[in-house]
């Protein structure tokens, strides 16, 4: 087993405000996980952390994306760190933060060789920026990391695609709607909607992606988690919430076959918006669940 360093990317960055003047608060969330005990449960050499630039509510004329000048150095910033660990070969177990900070981790991936992404998530956030109603890139990072959207974040430091949109999985969406879903539908990645998952069932829709990072002989492949993939009645302290979700146990079912894969070269949590779980109920039950699943299988 490799050792894991957690690595926190407190970033809200890729995010509207929730209302004039406030903040989003997933900011918080490596120290809300800290405090609901996530460090303490999941075995760890060492804690590094890296804080984004000052966040602001305007959009960049040119690319018209929410704080994309900070979001560059930032990604930056990030892959160093990251291509640090997984040259050691090291495991960074990543927590956000907004969906943008994978934008770090795909740089990362893209200077170490050629990876897999399983994006496990709510929503596609696979859309072009003349979709979205907010110019937020936590909204859009599926699409930027394979090399769809503005120059100035699909191609840092020239790496253009970080990711190949044919080893992009996404996975989970239950934003139900043409215009949306086509995005993805067009591309060369596969979309498994989470009705789509449930119907080919979760073992076999995860099976199938490994077996494709093995027959593509990929390096390895990164799992991106969005916590607002989960149920709605287990996970509502999220930015953009939508009924139905994964269950607990759906949710255990399905990280726990990525977990035992010795592809998986690292991980990212996003969006659990502490503001919105003041009592700590659905961030314990969520720590409990995940690090008792990733513990079995990454010992």
């Amino acid at each position: 087993m490799k050792e894991v360093y957690i690595v926190e990317f407190p970033s809200n960055l890729g995010l509207k405000e929730p209302q004039p003047g406030k903040e989003p608060g997933v900011k918080k969330l490596p120290d809300w996980l800290w405090k609901n005990n996530l460090h303490k449960f999941i075995p760890h050499k060492d804690i590094i952390r890296l804080d984004p630039p000052k966040y602001t509510s305007n959009k960049d004329n040119e690319t018209q994306i929410l704080n994309a000048n900070s979001l560059v150095e930032y990604a930056r910033e990030q892959a160093y760190l990251i291509n640090n660990l997984l040259t050691q070969n090291k495991f960074p177990f990543i927590l956000g933060g907004d969906c943008s900070i994978l934008l770090g981790s795909a740089i990362a991936l893209k200077q170490k060789g050629n990876y897999g992404l399983f994006y496990l998530d709510g929503h596609t956030d696979f859309i072009n920026v003349s979709l979205s109603e907010t110019g937020g890139v936590g909204g859009m990072a599926a699409s930027i990391v394979t090399g769809n959207g503005p120059q100035k974040l699909t191609n840092i430091l020239n790496l253009s695609p970080y990711i190949k949109e044919e080893n992009l999985w996404c996975v989970g969406n239950r934003e139900y709607d043409d215009e949306y879903e086509n995005e993805i539908r067009n591309s060369t990645a596969t979309y498994l909607s989470l009705e789509m998952l449930r119907k080919q069932g979760i073992e076999n829709g995860v099976k199938s992606f490994l077996s494709q990072i093995e027959t593509k002989n990929l390096d390895g492949f990164w799992l991106h988690i969005d916590v607002d993939v989960l149920n709605d009645a287990v996970m509502p302290c999220v930015d953009s919430r939508t009924p139905d979700g994964l269950t607990y146990s759906e949710f255990n079912e399905l990280t726990s076959h990525l977990f035992q894969s010795e592809k998986l070269s690292g991980l990212e949590i996003t969006i659990l918006d502490p503001d919105l779980d003041t009592s700590g109920q659905y961030t314990k039950e969520f720590v409990a669940n995940i690090t008792t699943t990733f513990n079995s299988f990454k010992k």
